[in-house]
């Protein structure tokens, strides 16, 4: 699936569209459980009302796509939390999707100027929001985040933070600091969150992550030296295991569980 992203419609709509409708935080899906996520007429946006947000993201294989923030669930529609929602996309609607929740996200977090306190406005040209008062222009927010898997021989290092709801094991994880690469961020969140050196730094790949605005960018690493000594607040395990002992780790759908299970077939 080709998708072709734009800020606003440079043609005409298509007679159906890819929807991306929010109702308090939760993706709208179609009412029977069994329904896959799929274009809808062009109508629904109308039937959400005047109340509803809405943001044009582009074309996904020639069909219109649109972020909206609607009030209510409209009849034949039920809602599921974003990320239940992910498990079931492949990876185009993955990033549809992502992309969705991030706009609408960044438009509710910018409803006022961060200098003055301002009212803002929608930018003509952009997807920006203006302030009419100082001129302050704020962008879709973006974080950058690292995530690396440590290896030592045949061994994955994982780790299970403190407030995991899932109790799932995972590479390594942490925000880049202002001033700081994404390599010099490995070493250092390695370094904080089990007190390990690492070498030999490879590039595994990225991906946008809803969870409010992140990219990950993923790498693997060898172990350098050190013992495990987990962040108090912050790890509540992290341990080596082999690959044929490995605990619950991430379903496909996050650039974790590619790189985990990548990891293990190429050691293998």
């Amino acid at each position: 699936m080709n998708f072709e992203p734009a800020v606003f419609p440079d043609q005409e709509p298509t007679d159906t569209a890819w929807c991306c409708v929010f109702v308090e935080g939760k993706l709208l899906m179609p009412a029977p459980e069994d329904a896959v996520f799929a274009p809808q007429p062009r109508t629904l946006l109308d039937q959400l009302g005047a109340g509803a947000t809405r943001h044009y993201l582009g074309r996904l294989d020639g069909i219109d796509c649109w972020a909206v923030r609607a009030e209510a669930v409209p009849e034949g529609f039920r809602t599921l939390p974003l990320r239940s929602a992910m498990l079931g996309f492949d990876a185009p609607l993955l990033g549809l999707a992502s992309r969705a929740a991030q706009v609408l996200e960044w438009e509710r977090t910018h409803r006022h100027c961060g200098v003055c306190g301002t009212p803002t406005e929608a930018a003509e040209r952009e997807r920006a929001r203006r302030c009419p008062a100082c001129g302050h222009t704020a962008y879709p927010r973006l974080s950058p985040a690292m995530m690396c898997l440590v290896t030592r021989g045949r061994d994955l290092l994982l780790a299970k933070a403190i407030n995991s709801v899932t109790g799932m094991y995972s590479a390594l994880a942490g925000f880049v600091e202002p001033g700081e690469s994404l390599e010099e961020c490995v070493h250092r969140e390695v370094a904080e969150e089990v007190g390990l050196q690492v070498k030999n730094l490879r590039y595994y790949g990225s991906q946008s992550w809803p969870f409010p605005h992140s990219l990950m960018v993923a790498y693997t690493a060898e172990w350098a030296a050190g013992d495990i000594v987990p962040q108090a607040d912050e790890i509540a395990d992290a341990r080596w295991f082999a690959l044929d002992d490995l605990p619950p780790i991430p379903p496909r759908f996050s650039i974790a569980g590619h790189l985990i299970r990548d990891t293990v077939a190429a050691l293998r």
